[in-house]
């Protein structure tokens, strides 16, 4: 399902033929989208008014949360997500086309770091001591190969990467487990909404700090969303970054923040001294796989 809008200027994590490329093409095809070389730079990109839009990889199916994500949004920017789009991701091994015939004395692989641990079996069992490289991106591991005829190494990333950068593919779907999907953010400085997604439910996203010393303060919050019959689809910590043992927690709710249940919830949250932070509520997209 695609969004009509009119030529906004839209960030993602580039360059082009990244997974995050692919998702934001898919969702806003006739717009401006400008490549950013990190998820700061993209939430940075619409936090400044440089665009309109940004989207930025937030979970992955197999590896978990992007914490650069999470905190980000929770240290540094002042955002709110109107949409969030789910993409199947696959991803291939390949190398330049002048290397095929050697591709399998490959030296050295690199890619994203999500992407490496996507694939760790196969590359535990198939290339042993092979140094594998962290990148910016699978896209941009690729484009690196392209510019390296001359040195045996390889990436891995999406088929769009290998048809961009000329790339040959020579094992394909190397990841670990075939339920691999990815989800994205897409960020915006005004707290509006993306038109209906591919189903009617709306998400909402909180932030929240517990009270310092309070015994039981979780099972308290936990309680808030629970006699409320407030359905919560995750629940997850990250650091304050304050001291050990001190955390904020993320939260999606399937509800809209402007019902009356859930404005009662975050009226008794801060009245038990939690600090809330709304990222908004959302419709959910998914990419045609």
């Amino acid at each position: 399902m695609t969004v009509q809008t009119l030529e906004k200027r839209i960030a993602f994590l580039g360059p082009e033929a990244s997974f995050t490329y692919l998702a934001t093409k898919g969702l806003f095809p006739n717009d401006w989208l400008m490549p950013q070389a990190s998820i700061p730079e993209c939430i940075e990109a619409v936090a400044e008014g440089k665009t309109d839009l940004a989207v930025v990889p937030l979970e992955n199916a197999l590896e978990g949360s992007v914490p650069l994500t999470i905190d980000y949004l929770f240290h540094e920017a002042d955002l709110y997500v109107v949409g969030e789009v789910t993409s199947k991701i696959q991803q291939h091994l390949m190398v330049n086309k002048t290397q095929v015939e050697n591709w399998q004395n490959i030296t050295a692989i690199y890619s994203h770091p999500h992407a490496l641990a996507q694939c760790h079996k196969y590359l535990f069992y198939r290339f042993s001591g092979v140094p594998l490289n962290q990148y910016s991106s699978t896209a941009a591991a690729a484009k690196l190969v392209s510019e390296s005829p001359n040195e045996c190494i390889a990436a891995i990333a999406n088929s769009s990467a290998a048809e961009k950068y000329g790339l040959e593919i020579v094992e394909k779907n190397i990841h670990d487990f075939q339920f691999n999907h990815t989800r994205f953010f897409v960020l915006s400085k005004e707290n509006i909404r993306l038109p209906q997604g591919n189903n009617d439910t709306k998400k909402t996203t909180f932030m929240i700090t517990l009270p310092s010393d309070v015994s039981g303060a979780l099972h308290q919050v936990l309680s808030v969303f629970a006699w409320r019959k407030l359905n919560l689809s995750k629940i997850e910590s990250r650091p304050l970054k304050t001291g050990l043992g001190d955390y904020f927690f993320i939260v999606d709710i399937l509800a809209d923040e402007e019902e009356p249940m859930m404005r009662g919830a975050v009226e008794e949250l801060t009245a038990l001294g939690c600090t809330v932070k709304s990222l908004g509520t959302y419709y959910s997209f998914t990419t045609p796989e």
